[in-house]
Parts: C-alpha cells; structure tokens; sequence
C-alpha cells in the first residue's frame, strides 16, 4: 500500500490535493462534499484589503450622516444585521467551515499594503483558521515605483502580518519578480512558512461594440503547469519554505511532477469547476497506480527528485532549456 500523505505548513495531511482559493469554498455544502471525495484541505476563498477598505469606509459614512438630524438619530446605527458586513460575513463563513470539517482549512488574504485591514490576520486565526495564506496579487503601474521599493512594500506586510499571527502562513506569488529566488528568501526571513506558486494574473478585455475595458476569466489549462513546475524546482533546497504548486493541475500526472520538482502539495480549482469535485478521487487513483506501477512507496519518497539540485543537468532549467526548445522545432 502506497503512502500518499504529505506534510505542509506543519499540518499532516492525508493527501496532496488542496482545494485552492475559489467560490467552492463560499457554500458549505460544496466544501462537505469535497471532503467527502477526498480533498486534504481547502483554501478559503480570498479576504480582500478593498473590501475591508471599503466597508470600513461605508460603516464611518452611515454612522456619520443625519447624527445631528434629530435627537434619536444619537443612537443610530446602519442596518447591517448584527454588523454582518462583508468582511464579517468571511469569519462567519469561515467558522462555520472550520466547524463542520474535520480536515484543515485555510484563510486567505489578498492584500499589497500595510494598515488596520491586517488585523484581519488575527480575525482569521482566532476564527479557527489553521493557517494563513496571504494573496500579493499587485500589479505596478506606476513608472515612478522601482522593484525595490515595490519588494519592501511585499517584505513589510508580511512582517507585519507574521506579528499579527501565531498559526502558519504561506505567501501566494505572482512569477513577476526580477529576481525571485532572492525575494522568496527575503520573504522567509520576514516569516513566510510556505510559498505558493503562482497566481494568475487575469487580463482584462476590450469590449469593442461597447468600447468598455471588461472583466475576463479564463480557467487555467494543464500547459500552465511548467511555470510554477520550473520555479518549485529551482527554489527547492535553496529556500528553506514548503512549497505549494498551483495553476495547471489537472491531474494525477500534474500532481507527481509538482511532487517531484519539490511541492509538498498540489493546489486546483479550475479542474473542479470545470469538471465537478468527482475529479478528486479520479487523481487519487491515477497517483496511486502510477506510484505502484513504478514502485514508489511514498510521497516524501519522490518529492523533490526532479529539482534542480537533484538532477543530472540542472542547466535544463536555465538558459540551456531555452536553447534546446528553440532548435528541436
């Protein structure tokens, strides 16, 4: 019988499938069932700073206006429902996850500045969250903002929200750094336990009957996989951090190869979006067979084989690759 349980951030886990960040977890009979099919943990859907922000704003504003209208208005309050605010309604949502499964569940924040939004950091914990994932999905568009200064800003939130929590934390990326091997360790030092990679960036769209600038999702395909793969595979050994693969898993295959490039495990949604939460249990058996098949006992057995300090060529992942790609067409 083959083992494959994995470890990340501390948490022993029966598996290496993670429901990533994603509207499954915003209903409670979703993630049930994905506990049932076999998923090892779940990934909240993400807090973001905007929202807090926002609400915040949006409360000071309706606790301000018409105060000296009449004399009952001393008392007013803005019809929320016990303060169910955005923000609020997260950490109901969250309790009521971490109350009903059995298996870990993590929160996540979306954030890029430092300020009162991360005291939702401490909110997340003491809702019950066994560790935490923050989300640095910024986009510089400002010609005046140097890499270095856009760098600290990241290093400096997650210093901050380290002295905020007790529980793990993970820090999801982009792969947009100019040198990310350095930046991840930067990102360690400050108290990053684990490091996901990567986010997606989604690019907006040109409505061109309307001439509007319009949203577009678009679910990742199983070619996004290499880009995280490469970057999990160099870093491994070198970053003292768990790694977390996700974007392009779409399978049991996915899932060995991030394993082998040194994840400790293999995060998706759009496979379960597209395909349903019976994919689970399909992956399962598909990383079982092949690991019997090819004789392997064990997760912790295979994970990082394929980094780049463990293989024959450790050049295949770096310019060498690009040569070889461009003349085998």
């Amino acid at each position: 019988m083959v083992d494959i349980s994995t470890t990340y951030l501390g948490m022993h886990l029966k598996n290496p499938l993670v429901a990533s960040a994603s509207p499954l977890s915003k209903n409670l009979d979703t993630v049930v069932d994905l506990e049932k099919v076999g998923i090892s943990a779940v990934v909240m859907y993400s807090l973001f700073e905007e929202q807090i922000i926002q609400e915040s704003l949006k409360l000071d504003s309706d606790l301000s206006r018409g105060t000296y209208s009449y004399a009952e208005a001393l008392d007013y309050l803005p019809d929320y429902g016990m303060y169910s605010i955005g923000p609020e309604s997260y950490i109901d949502q969250l309790r009521k996850i971490k109350r009903t499964l059995s298996i870990p569940v993590i929160g996540s924040l979306n954030g890029i500045s430092t300020g009162g939004w991360i005291d939702y950091a401490q909110k997340i914990e003491q809702a019950g969250a066994d560790a935490l994932e923050l989300n640095l999905y910024d986009l510089a568009t400002d010609v005046n903002l140097t890499s270095n200064q856009l760098e600290e800003r990241h290093i400096n939130l997650v210093r901050d929200i380290r002295q905020k929590v007790n529980i793990p934390l993970a820090v999801k990326l982009s792969p947009f750094y100019t040198a990310l091997p350095q930046f991840a360790s930067r990102l360690v030092e400050a108290g990053a336990n684990g490091l996901v990679l990567f986010n997606r960036f989604y690019q907006p769209d040109f409505d061109l009957e309307e001439l509007e600038v319009v949203p577009n999702l678009v679910l990742s395909d199983s070619n996004e996989l290499r880009l995280p793969l490469r970057w999990i595979a160099i870093l491994y050994g070198r970053v003292q951090a768990d790694f977390a693969l996700t974007s392009g898993v779409h399978s049991g295959n996915g899932t060995l190869k991030a394993m082998m490039a040194g994840a400790s495990v293999a995060m998706l949604a759009s496979e379960l979006l597209k395909n349903g939460i019976g994919r689970i249990p399909e992956i399962l058996a598909e990383i079982e067979t092949w690991m019997v098949e090819h004789e392997y006992e064990s997760i912790d057995q295979m994970k990082g084989s394929m980094s780049q300090k463990s293989v024959a060529d450790p050049a295949a992942f770096e310019r060498a690759n690009y040569m070889k790609v461009l003349s085998s067409y």
